[in-house]
């Protein structure tokens, strides 16, 4: 009879993020994903016979996941301002107040395979994606709502980078508070 694995695979996933969100694909080595885990690294290649690029995209598929419960509220709200308003906060949360860095720049920095970098800039695009629908959701016109989506992204993304160059996260918290206002369509 197999052992059963001593850490579950959604618990060994959420220690494996932080080390791909701090160093990117290319930084990270076996040896740091050992060490945040717990694991030898026998057991890691059992778990994942490919090796980092298979832990990188099982990595960005948890991601992916938590993305989807963090964009739920701004996709089925049906008060739009308070969706987008609590998709807002729950990204907040997933970047520690911006004081994490975002796994999808990391993960796509020079090095990473194309298959990491397809799967981070398809979940961009979710989020792209989910933040037009919500302001067309909130009647700005589909080409309108696809430019908010691009700025609301762009000043949150932009406001991670700011954060983990300067250690400022003012930048990030204004970001996210703007979202809703860059989402929803002016008042007459």
């Amino acid at each position: 009879m197999a052992r059963p694995p001593s850490i579950d695979e959604a618990r060994l996933l959420d220690l494996l993020v932080p080390v791909f969100r701090e160093k990117g694909f290319d930084g990270t080595v076996i040896g740091d994903l050992t060490a945040a885990s717990g694991l030898q690294r026998a057991s890691l290649y059992h778990r994942f016979p490919a090796g980092k690029e298979q832990i990188a995209d099982t990595v960005l598929t948890k991601v992916g996941e938590r993305f989807l419960w963090i964009l739920e509220p701004m996709r089925t709200d049906s008060d739009i301002a308070r969706g987008i308003a609590e998709t807002a906060g729950r990204l907040s949360d997933f970047y520690g107040a911006g004081t994490l860095s975002c796994v999808l720049d990391t993960m796509t920095l020079a090095g990473a395979p194309a298959k990491v970098r397809d799967h981070a800039r398809s979940l961009a695009v979710t989020w792209i994606d989910a933040m037009t629908e919500a302001a067309q959701r909130a009647g700005r016109q589909p080409e309108d709502a696809r430019h908010a989506a691009k700025e609301a992204f762009l000043r949150i993304e932009g406001a991670l980078v700011l954060a983990r160059v300067m250690g400022d996260t003012d930048a990030f918290t204004e970001a996210v508070a703007l979202m809703p206002s860059l989402l929803m369509p002016e008042q007459a």
